[in-house]
């Protein structure tokens, strides 16, 4: 390969690693089957059971769908770096699946229009577009909050509560469950010097971001696509939205910064502050560091890695850059343990695969590590002692053996694979490799699911 950094460094460039939508997703597809899933509360006892039926399954076929093609991606790219960069930051801000049955079809167009354009670019393009897509003002129910002084609440009456658009059920008043993950999750880190204060009013500035789309009657998901037309000023397409009547008035003061009443722009300057605040580049050089040299980071590298973010305004190309130049990522004791979705995507990569089947996202739901499903909205651990316990290594090799085999790897050279992943010269796996009377699709499961092959 010859000089791996420049390698690596070559990588940035080129602009965002876009990604097309799969067929099964374009925008139409998911508007009809968000229609679906807002008519199933309708009709008959049996109606509605048909309905809800029929809307899992389109939401979950969205969701496989991309799954598919974001996999696809990552084990075919010639920008393997950069597509590492798009996980780590897709999990990061991440949206769960499992948390929110409305997530499904839009988890894989978050990645793909929040995420993807801006791995390269400014932190605080990428936090602000992922705090406007309706993947996260769904999941974390930023679209749900409302300002208890708004017009929207005093319209309301006393007592009484808004309803929440499209879906039907009650809006429950200011919601901060979105201001929080922000803080804590996102920029500053938990200890990064906010307090509840802090909490509550930055979720009064983010009051009003919406999805719009949501509360057009649901018969139009069911008319032909030629046929749509708008017919209200709530008939818009699916996307982010800001309504004024449910913005809380007057002034905010977030992080002893305070903030005079200006709509949308309240919420997007204080997203850009925080994106800029010194505990945010610390908090996020730490975990940077964290993923891509150690569990254990080193303070050095902590230390250069945030003073890049800082000093470039959060620039991501730059940070990616001073991550590959760290000398503490080229040290024999940097290593981590692979995640399951890493491992799997390594694995079909040294087998040369050049599609993901239907049957991938199962397995990763079998290795625990399903994609865009977290548990939290901390997102999934990439710490070896998550991963690394027995039942998993066996579940690794286990599948190592069944995935060799339907790929039929026959061309694949077990013994060049050895000398990528390093395996030390008296490791008996040498001498299995070599053993030509052991059928190629076992060798090779045995050098996937071998320790050395679980680092990287």
């Amino acid at each position: 390969m010859g000089d791996p950094r420049a390698w690596l460094r070559a990588q940035l460039e080129g602009g965002p690693p876009l990604l097309r939508a799969p067929a099964e997703a374009t925008p139409d597809a998911i508007d009809e089957a968000i229609g679906v899933f807002r008519t199933a509360g309708q009709g008959s006892d049996q109606q509605r059971r048909e309905a809800r039926q029929q809307a899992r399954r389109r939401l979950v076929a969205i969701a496989a769908a991309e799954s598919r093609t974001a996999l696809t991606e990552r084990i075919t790219t010639a920008r393997p770096f950069v597509e590492r960069l798009v996980a780590f930051w897709s999990n990061h801000l991440c949206v769960s699946i499992g948390a929110k049955i409305l997530v499904a079809p839009l988890a894989g167009s978050y990645e793909r229009e929040a995420i993807r354009p801006h791995v390269l670019g400014r932190f605080a393009d990428l936090v602000l577009a992922s705090a406007k897509h309706p993947a996260m003002l769904v999941y974390l129910d930023n679209l749900q909050s409302i300002g208890p002084n708004s017009r929207g609440a005093r319209a309301g009456g006393r007592g009484r509560q808004t309803p929440s658009p499209g879906f039907g059920g009650p809006r429950r008043g200011l919601n901060e469950n979105y201001a929080r993950e922000l803080l804590e999750l996102h920029t500053l880190g938990v200890n990064g010097g906010y307090t509840q204060q802090d909490v509550q009013e930055l979720a009064r500035m983010l009051t009003g971001w919406t999805v719009g789309g949501l509360a057009r009657p649901a018969r139009r998901a069911q008319m032909p696509r030629g046929r749509r037309q708008p017919d209200a000023a709530g008939d818009a397409e699916l996307g982010f939205a800001f309504e004024e009547r449910l913005h809380e008035p007057g002034t905010k003061t977030v992080m002893g910064v305070k903030y005079a009443e200006s709509g949308v722009a309240e919420g997007e300057r204080a997203i850009r502050d925080l994106c800029r605040h010194r505990s945010t580049a610390r908090f996020i050089a730490t975990k940077l560091v964290t993923h891509f040299i150690g569990d254990a980071p080193p303070a050095p590298a902590v230390d250069r890695i945030a003073k890049v973010f800082q000093t470039s305004d959060g620039d991501l190309g730059a940070v990616s850059a001073a991550l590959i130049d760290l000398p503490e990522a080229w040290s024999d004791n940097a290593r981590k343990f692979r995640t399951p979705q890493e491992w799997l995507i390594a694995m079909l990569r040294a087998f040369n695969a050049s599609e993901v089947s239907d049957t991938v996202p199962g397995v990763l739901r079998q290795l625990r590590h399903p994609l865009w499903s977290p548990g939290s909205p901390k997102g999934f651990s990439d710490a070896t002692t998550d991963w690394a316990d027995p039942d998993s290594l066996l579940n690794r090799a286990e599948l190592a053996r069944t995935v060799a085999r339907r790929l039929r790897v026959a061309r694949v050279n077990a013994r060049e694979l050895i000398d990528v992943i390093d395996v030390p010269a008296a490791d008996p796996l040498h001498t299995f490799v070599a053993d030509g009377s052991i059928p190629v699709d076992e060798r090779l499961a045995l050098v996937v699911a071998g320790p050395a092959f679980q680092w990287r």
